[in-house]
């Protein structure tokens, strides 16, 4: 007996029992978008002494991380993200919006001396300036002698025995004691009263305080402790964030608030609950279809099926990846399409049995002739994975994480798994004697039927032309009449959603926020969930909405606020067409490698089919064109080229086999043996997909929809589209027909020698 059952039965026992224990001891790490809080994108600036670098922004991210720490965040995730962005998370913050102001502050503490008093004649020298004091008093005061990098520490108190209120003290390094206490000391060189004894202390270029030095300090001796107070008409929660500035430190440069998502913990909730409804009653749906189709071997691919789903999860677990909303989705959506492969082998093995009817060697050699379709269908979609996560920002990054670890489990468990549990099945006796039990012993009725009539599909070309060419131009009818809807991450602005006290209709909402000074504000309202879409707006101008709303609706309860900047609105919106453009390419790119370039080029051209037909079905339907939505199109052209793969990859063999034959009359015969996976494994997806449309709620619907117009755009466009385009081009290359693959030498007897 050969030694690789042997092996894969062993690699498929520790596969899953690795899995099963990060599963059950290891939880996984939820994105804001499903545990609620804050997350804020930082860009550093520029200022005029420092270069906003990559080694200034470490610097300003160890500060904002000590800034978090004192707030009370406890494990806040921060992280750079290139050369000048930094993303901070918040989780569980109630006030997200002063939280974004402690972090973002400039907080430039420093210590001045006081020259003189001020007025509209005063000029300054070189160094100086003219800034008012707390009580709106001007000063002239000189360059600084002490600056934030001097502090250790500070601490917010109050002494309730003299009722003097609130105070920070300020604990000072080595080097900032010496600078103080000359400091200190010139200032107690002047007259009691004399605005030359007052020390300067600014935050961010205000004075906070103007201390006058105390009579009992020594001319040129100052102070010489370790430590100061600050003090004035300072509030409880003044005084902390006061002290967690200083605290943290004086950010090196200057930063700026470009994206701030804010997310309810009961709408991650709501979407768990959501997502995972749709996952079980999808993958029912698709194991209960593929048990029907294929009967044993195909319940035995649900219970692989299963194995995927705990290899998968314990991957993301054990990886430590941030599972997002568009994540989990993605998470889902694998589930269906890692029916591929198995749909894939076991047709193979149907092919193989009807050449020559025993189980074992039909169903090994349906594992071997479907794994070269069953790699390159893989490696496009991890392409347009790989591209989501390098491409794309935020939630989003994360669907491509989890796509692509499932389309690696998915791999593992229909080559490994499947292939052990089906191989021991096939062996069994009572399996052996009723070979109809297994599914594979018959080619299925869509397949016999198709074989009777045997249609010549490459003879009506033109009708698929001109087919292709009414829906590019319904496509971009849509796109002039109705315009493409940019989603605020693409646009810059403001989207806020809501729940309401009791429903409203979306006039209603609209003329309630026009009323409030926002007439070409987009709202929508749906029972008692409202949003509202702006430019970028405070926050002050965003309680005037809630005012209003409030008026109308009841109270109300925030349960999304995103704010994307315009520069990184125009940033992301150019990195969303490099992905579009970038997958193309690649998609072609390695087509031509592994297949040739006529496949690559008609390959390409569909797919710019089907990204255009889903394009202007979102812009009839007024959808949002968003992260999500880019996200949902590069899945598309995955799904898509995994469909053409299958398809050339048997014209490959087909014409290997028969040279001499008509290249239309292959490309025919290709896709009538392939028909039956591509409707089996589209099933299978489409059963996930419309599960998430109808439970997933507002925030997957539109991906949901996405996927169902491509999918089907998609699986159409391989047959009518893509094939055509492969005969014309057929026409005008030179290459002759590629050479057949060669077969394995059959072993003689068991290989046993004595």
């Amino acid at each position: 007996m050969s030694r690789a059952p042997v092996v894969r039965a062993v690699t498929a026992f520790a596969v899953i029992a690795v899995s099963l224990v990060i599963a059950l001891t290891m939880s996984p790490r939820l994105g804001l978008d499903l545990r609620g809080g804050t997350q804020i994108v930082l860009e550093t600036r520029d200022s005029p002494t420092v270069k906003a670098d990559a080694e200034a922004t470490d610097r300003t991210l160890e500060v904002l991380r000590r800034r978090a720490d004192a707030l009370g965040v406890a494990d806040a995730p921060l992280a750079r993200s290139g050369e000048r962005r930094i993303i901070v998370e918040l989780p569980g913050v109630q006030d997200p919006t002063k939280a974004a102001e402690v972090i973002g502050k400039t907080a430039q503490l420093t210590f001045h001396p006081v020259v003189a008093l001020a007025d509209a004649a005063t000029s300054p020298k070189s160094g100086e300036q003219v800034v008012a004091d707390e009580d709106g008093v001007k000063l002239l005061i000189g360059p600084a002698r002490l600056t934030g990098d001097g502090v250790g520490d500070a601490q917010a108190g109050i002494d309730p025995q003299q009722g003097s209120g609130w105070y920070v003290t300020v604990d000072l390094r080595e080097g900032g004691r010496r600078a103080w206490a000359e400091l200190t000391g010139e200032a107690a060189c002047n007259p009691v009263g004399d605005p030359k004894r007052r020390v300067a202390i600014m935050l961010d270029s205000k004075i906070v305080v103007s201390p006058q030095v105390n009579e009992g300090v020594a001319c040129e001796v100052g102070l010489p402790g370790d430590s100061t107070q600050i003090t004035g008409s300072f509030t409880a929660e003044e005084a902390a964030d006061l002290a967690a500035l200083i605290k943290g430190g004086s950010l090196p440069v200057p930063v700026e608030i470009v994206e701030q998502r804010i997310v309810g913990p009961t709408l991650g909730a709501a979407a768990i609950a959501a997502s995972a409804q749709a996952a079980v009653i999808g993958v029912l749906l698709t194991a209960l279809f593929i048990v029907v189709t294929y009967r044993l071997v195909g319940f035995i691919a649900a219970i692989a099926l299963a194995c995927y789903a705990l290899v998968s999860y314990a991957a993301l677990v054990a990886l430590g990846a941030t599972l997002t909303l568009p994540g989990l989705a993605g998470f889902v959506l694998a589930i269906g399409m890692a029916v591929d492969a198995n749909v894939l082998v076991f047709e193979r093995a149907r092919e193989e049995y009807a050449a020559g009817p025993r189980l074992r060697p039909a169903l090994e050699k349906g594992f071997r002739n479907a794994w070269s379709a069953v790699a390159d269908s893989n490696i496009t979609t991890l392409l347009a994975a790989g591209l989501l996560f390098f491409l794309a920002s935020g939630p989003v990054r994360g669907f491509g994480v989890t796509l692509s670890i499932g389309v690696v489990a998915s791999l593992v468990t229909a080559m490994v798994v499947t292939r052990v549990l089906a191989e021991w099945a096939v062996r069994r006796p009572a399996v052996a004697r009723r070979p109809g039990l297994t599914g594979l012993s018959g080619i299925g009725r869509v397949r016999t039927w198709l074989n009777a009539r045997g249609p010549r599909l490459m003879r009506h070309r033109a009708v698929y032309y001109t087919v292709t060419c009414v829906l590019l131009a319904g496509a971009v009818a849509g796109v002039a009449v109705r315009g493409i809807s940019f989603g605020v991450e693409f646009t810059g602005g403001r989207l806020v959603e809501y729940s309401t006290g009791v429903p409203i209709s979306a006039d209603a909402a609209r003329d309630l926020v026009a009323g409030a000074g926002f007439p070409d504000a987009v709202v929508q309202a749906s029972g008692e969930d409202v949003s509202v879409r702006t430019g970028r707006i405070g926050d002050a101008d965003l309680a005037r909405i809630e005012t209003a709303l409030e008026s109308g609706a009841g109270p109300i309860a925030k349960e999304r606020d995103e704010l994307i900047g315009p520069s990184l609105g125009e940033e992301l919106r150019r990195n969303a067409l490099i992905a579009l453009g970038v997958a193309l390419a690649a998609q072609l790119g390695y087509l031509a490698f592994r297949f040739r370039w006529t496949f690559g080029l008609a390959t390409v051209l569909a797919l710019v089919v089907d990204a255009s037909v889903v394009v202007g079905a979102f812009a009839w339907l007024g959808r949002p064109v968003d992260g999500v939505f880019l996200a949902a199109m590069l899945t598309v052209i995955g799904y898509s080229v995994n469909d053409k793969v299958v398809v050339f990859d048997r014209v490959r063999e087909l014409w290997a086999r028969r040279p001499r034959t008509p290249f239309a009359e292959v490309t025919d015969t290709a896709i009538l043996q392939t028909l039956p996976r591509t409707v089996n494994t589209g099933l299978g997806a489409l059963f996930i997909l419309v599960a998430l449309a109808v439970l997933g709620g507002d925030s997957l619907t539109d991906f949901a929809v996405a996927l169902l117009i491509g999918v089907v755009t998609g699986t159409l466009s391989s047959a009518l589209v893509a094939a055509p385009l492969a005969v014309e081009f057929e026409k005008r290359s030179s290459a002759p027909p590629p050479r057949p693959r060669s077969a394995p030498r059959p072993r003689e007897g068991s290989g046993a020698v004595v």
